[in-house]
């Protein structure tokens, strides 16, 4: 039933900022078009008297109404959106009661009652994203649902036909509903078939212009909390609405039998019965999303951390939690880059500590753990914020220094060297004092790959260098 993409619509503000003049005209032109169709097939209910026409389904009569404009804008609700398809349905309705000679103030509050019923399904798929091809029996199920709600609360509009139009009280209930159930089944067998054909083509559509459409960014839990409270009230309006004009009927019909009368106040007891469990269910009902909510929200915050853990494990040395040596290479291509644009300078610092091997011979891998990290420590406290530190090999380490000279690179070199020198790391209560070797160079302008590479070496060249001199120092590269 879920679709995997949200409700999205066609939205003007971005079809007026983004689209081409050929994609607003098509757009437009054919929103327009439907429109003017719209009110024609309004008109023509009127004048063909397709309003409260008698029908008989399984031996019981009912009444319905055929309003032709209902499929089209309901057909723009859930595929353009809820703007695309009320704007033309209000119009249609407008157009239709002052035809028939409705008061202005009226007529514009009449013209609301089918917005109001595609407001329901917007509001609906909003809250709920389900599948509006219908090729899911779940999906068929909730827009038939919706379908019925949508219909109830644009029926209203029926009551305000018969106030403004002097029609009376026996007639009433036939045009009320003939107005929600004709609008409920040309949805269901109208409709539906068109979204099943439509759907498809609409999301290829939205594909092909993903630009142009925007999705519902509000919040879930309103959203179906207003959707749970329009089918309360729809529900309970409808009921209401047909109990009421049935009895208004009976009581013009003249004296009831006992048995009718006791029929009547058992039906209103049941309703009233019924409108309570109506509202439990619905607050249960919300009750029962906002907790799958909130643990649907604590998983997903759950999978966040772990995602961003393993992003930093992806990107850092386990052992240091400095970035490992792919995190440095990225670091550094990026930052050739940015001087290959500025003109800035950098200078790279590389280091290797001193006899590393004797340690792990003499005292296990632990020990030399031990070293690693103290050095990773004594680093750290050495470099700026802007610095990036990395550990580039087993016991070799790389600083990147933005904005930093030769000279500049040389001092922070020999201060922690110095730092280095004296610090005794402990482990398991013995002294494992040791020595790191330095080569600095400074970034010298050319092609950025060639540049970086030729960088590196002449970083690990003079490392080399300070180790043949005897380690325990720090060698300058030349240019």
């Amino acid at each position: 039933m879920i679709d995997t993409s949200p409700y999205r619509i066609l939205s003007p503000r971005l079809l007026w900022q983004r689209g081409t003049p050929r994609e607003r005209g098509s757009v437009l032109g054919t929103w327009a078009l439907l429109s003017g169709l719209c009110v024609a097939l309004g008109l023509l209910t009127v004048v063909q008297g397709w309003s409260g026409m008698p029908l008989s389904l399984g031996g019981v009569q009912v009444h319905i109404t055929l309003y032709p404009p209902l499929i089209v804008c309901l057909l723009l609700t859930l595929t353009w959106g809820w703007v695309w398809g009320a704007v033309p349905a209000y119009l249609a309705t407008l157009c239709l009661a002052l035809y028939a000679d409705m008061p202005w103030p009226w007529a514009l509050l009449f013209a609301g009652a089918n917005p109001l019923g595609f407001a329901v399904m917007a509001l609906g798929y909003q809250a709920i994203a389900a599948r509006r091809d219908l090729r899911h029996w779940g999906a068929l199920l909730y827009f038939v649902q919706l379908s019925f709600v949508a219909s109830v609360f644009s029926s209203s509009g029926a009551l305000i036909w018969c106030y403004t139009n002097g029609i009376d009280r026996t007639a009433l209930l036939p045009i009320w509903q003939g107005w929600w159930l004709g609008g409920f089944l040309q949805s269901v067998f109208l409709g539906g078939p068109l979204l099943l054909l439509l759907t498809p083509a609409w999301l290829r559509w939205q594909n092909r212009h993903a630009g142009l459409m925007a999705a519902y960014a509000g919040d879930v839990r309103r959203a179906v909390l207003r959707l749970l409270g329009a089918v309360t009230t729809g529900v309970l309006v409808y009921g209401y609405v047909t109990l009421s004009l049935a009895g208004q009927q009976l009581a013009d019909a003249g004296p009831q039998p006992q048995a009718v009368r006791v029929l009547q106040d058992t039906t209103w007891v049941f309703f009233w019965v019924f409108a309570l469990i109506v509202v439990f269910i619905a607050l249960f009902g919300y009750q029962l999303f906002h907790q799958w909510q909130r643990s649907a929200d604590a998983l997903v915050a759950e999978l966040n951390d772990a995602n961003a853990r393993l992003a930093a494990l992806a990107r850092t040395d386990g052992l240091t939690g400095l970035l490992n040596r792919r995190s440095m290479d990225e670091r550094l291509r990026d930052e050739v880059q940015r001087m290959a644009r500025s003109g800035a300078g950098a200078t790279l610092v590389m280091l290797d500590i001193d006899h590393f091997k004797q340690v792990n011979d003499r005292h296990g891998h632990p020990a030399g753990d031990a070293v690693i990290r103290a050095l990773a420590q004594a680093i750290r406290a050495e470099a700026r914020e802007v610095d990036v530190v990395g550990r580039w090999g087993g016991e070799e380490f790389l600083l990147l220094l933005p904005e930093t000279d030769a000279a500049g690179a040389h001092a922070v070199a020999e201060r922690l060297r110095l730092r280095v020198a004296a610090l005794a790391t402990v482990h398991e209560g013995q002294a494992l004092p040791c020595t790191v070797s330095l080569g600095v160079a400074a970034y010298e302008p050319g092609v950025p790959d060639t540049a970086l590479t030729g960088w590196l070496s002449r970083a690990d060249q003079a490392l080399y260098e300070a180790k043949r001199r005897g380690r325990n120092q720090t060698v300058l590269a030349g240019p």
